[in-house]
């Protein structure tokens, strides 16, 4: 499975949902046009079904499921790939565990050099963010537009931005070099099916 050059790129919102309403609302996502899950699960109760089921659910829509933070995890449940923050393993080992064909994304905040070094390493995408004020991730440091424009120059392989990403706000991001759209609560806060619609409108 390939990762996509643009498009929707929904991450799950599992917090207080069973698995089976995490399940309908990707699948509700998708049927909008997501063109990539990723699995974030900050309160796990059964990571190995649900990552599972998650894998061959994206995969009957032709659409890669990555693992948020954990590639041991997305090993286990032979997802598509892994998607890595700062404080997880370095992208080296993630190559060795995955193997050759995996996708792996590393997160760059707003940090320009970081993505260049990521690239340079082999990752497969980098994101930044957050841009807009974000109920996921209150905390997160903000990310300039100017970040976009700079990687745009400087980055060849695709670029994710992230955070507080509406569809009102996410043509500026594309604008200004984004490829793909990194959501969570404007997907899966209310209709996931007609919110990825809203969201892949902007690609078209």
């Amino acid at each position: 499975m390939k990762f996509p050059i643009s498009g929707l790129y929904a991450i799950t919102q599992t917090a207080g949902k069973s698995i089976a309403v995490v399940l309908a609302e990707v699948e509700a996502a998708l049927k909008g046009g997501a063109q990539v899950i990723q699995y974030r699960d900050k309160t796990p109760v059964d990571v190995f079904y649900l990552g599972r089921s998650l894998v061959k659910l994206c995969h009957d829509y032709h659409v890669p499921l990555l693992v948020n933070d954990d590639p041991e995890l997305a090993l286990a449940v032979g997802a598509d790939g892994v998607h890595l923050g700062k404080d997880d393993c370095d992208i080296e080992q993630a190559r060795q565990r995955l193997g050759r064909e995996a996708i792996i994304g590393v997160s760059c905040y707003n940090d320009i050099k970081r993505a260049i070094a990521m690239q340079a390493k082999g990752a497969d995408y980098v994101a930044f963010g957050r841009f807009f004020s974000s109920n996921s991730k209150p905390l997160a440091a903000p990310a300039e537009i100017a970040t976009l424009q700079q990687a745009k120059l400087a980055i060849t392989i695709p670029i994710v931005a992230i955070g507080g990403i509406l569809p009102e706000n996410g043509g500026q991001l594309l604008d200004s070099g984004a490829d793909l759209l990194a959501v969570i609560g404007g997907v899966f806060d209310d209709e996931p099916e007609a919110a990825a619609h809203a969201y892949q409108a902007l690609f078209n």
